[in-house]
């Protein structure tokens, strides 16, 4: 009888100090970021119904601000489960309820993701200002305002992502700057006009970021753009230099921002044997002799140009392994293709520039394949950013940076270099406003 009391008791105390798991509460606020060669961040908002049920919304905040319902969460036995925009999630709680430790399937595709459960003051979500701004009939877009006192900072993300990519980044040149952030026409909570050729164009999207610069009264800012975002920068610092003080390519600053014509551009060296094509084709045949002799150089130049770019782009493939197959086919987002046909070749930009490259990227293929291979892939891509690189040095007023082995996210990859050149690059524009 002792010894039943004594273990008793030992149960109980033990019960007292160790947290149920099974019997968790996890409503509440819960936020991760799936580690892969592209981070994205996850929030799960989770509360009860009228009924005590769990229901929750999950929120992919670096494509969109909307919030997906969950369409299945349980807790069971420690673990957390729960589906959502075509994937599933399986974790396991944590004893203190702090954090959930799992991973995130989307077809064949596995991601560890760690949750941990946020307060208000530390959450994703709350940590910005947004408003829609019509920027032209029919199209409003989203705008972030993380506040701040000083000159504005505009950031633009990159395709596919919503300007809440920056949620973390932009803050961190809060005071001294205002920064804001614009979800392009076509993602997130903006309006997503027909993907056809006239409303993507390179210089309707950099139109846009004008109108809400006019909107806002913002006067001469800088604007910082990741990946496709290089064509809105350039759109703006060649068309209208006087409106910005300075642009910022994060990894932005290939074909599509700054023509090199010594590596090319797929797209619009593709686009420009199109003309000549046409030119050639609509000529007349009793027009003068020159101009179809003319017309035909072109078409045989171009072709040449577009030749060796089909090469390069064949020689890509083939190095890269296969992807993996999902049994699905990817996801386009609705106005992407548009916004690649919708490019333009930008070979003149009169304002200051840092041109940030990662090179070579720092790519998962790369553990999969052969040694020479590997080699040959890393010097092959390489030799885009340097042509590129050397594109921007000949410019008037451009710096170049090289991040080793960098993330095409470098402002996520290499935050603190990233951050350092961006701000060192600013306080040289403030020294020579004065």
């Amino acid at each position: 009888m002792l010894r039943y009391n004594f273990a008793l008791s030992l149960l109980l105390l033990l019960s007292s100090v160790i947290p149920n798991v099974h019997a968790q509460d996890i409503a509440g606020q819960w936020q991760g970021t799936v580690q892969s060669d592209h981070p994205h961040r996850f929030v799960l908002k989770v509360s009860h119904d009228g009924t005590g049920k769990l229901q929750a919304y999950f929120i992919p905040i670096d494509q969109s601000p909307d919030h997906y319902p969950v369409t299945a969460i349980s807790v069971n036995n420690g673990g957390l489960d729960f589906s959502a925009i075509g994937g599933s999630y399986h974790g396991n709680i944590s004893a203190d309820g702090g954090t959930v430790n799992g991973t995130w399937t989307q077809g064949s595709s596995q991601s560890p993701l760690q949750f941990q459960r946020v307060t208000e003051a530390k959450s994703w979500l709350t940590k910005s200002k947004t408003r829609m701004i019509t920027v032209a009939p029919d199209v409003s877009l989203e705008v972030i305002d993380w506040g701040g006192n000083g000159p504005p900072l505009i950031f633009l993300a990159g395709l596919g992502n919503t300007a809440h990519v920056f949620d973390n980044f932009a803050p961190k040149f809060v005071p001294k700057y205002h920064a804001y952030g614009i979800t392009r026409r076509g993602f997130g909570a903006s309006s997503s006009p027909v993907p056809d050729d006239s409303n993507y164009t390179a210089d309707v999207l950099g139109d846009d970021v004008l109108k809400v610069m006019d909107v806002l009264g913002l006067k001469k800012p800088v604007l910082i753009g990741h990946s496709i975002a290089g064509e809105e920068l350039s759109s703006i610092g060649s068309r209208y230099p006087d409106k910005v003080a300075g642009l910022v390519y994060l990894d932005a600053g290939y074909g599509y921002a700054l023509y090199s014509p010594e590596y090319g551009n797929r797209e619009l060296d593709a686009k420009d044997l199109e003309s000549a094509l046409n030119a050639f084709l609509t000529a007349q045949s009793g027009s003068d002799l020159n101009s179809m002799i003319a017309s035909t150089a072109n078409v045989l130049s171009e072709s040449q140009v577009v030749q060796r770019d089909l090469e390069r782009f064949q020689k890509r493939l083939e190095l890269l392994p296969p992807p993996p197959n999902s049994g699905t086919k990817p996801v386009v987002p609705f106005a992407a293709p548009a916004i690649i046909r919708g490019g333009q070749k930008y070979t003149k930009i009169q304002v200051p520039i840092l041109a940030i490259f990662a090179s070579p990227h720092a790519d998962p293929n790369l553990a999969h394949m052969p040694e020479d291979k590997k080699k040959e892939y890393i010097a092959f891509d390489q030799q885009e950013s340097a042509a590129q690189g050397k594109a921007f040095q000949q410019l008037k007023f451009a710096k170049v940076v090289i991040l080793s082995n960098a993330n095409h996210f470098v402002f996520l990859s290499n935050e603190q270099e990233v951050e350092k050149e961006i701000k060192d690059f600013l306080d040289t524009l403030s020294a020579n406003e004065n």
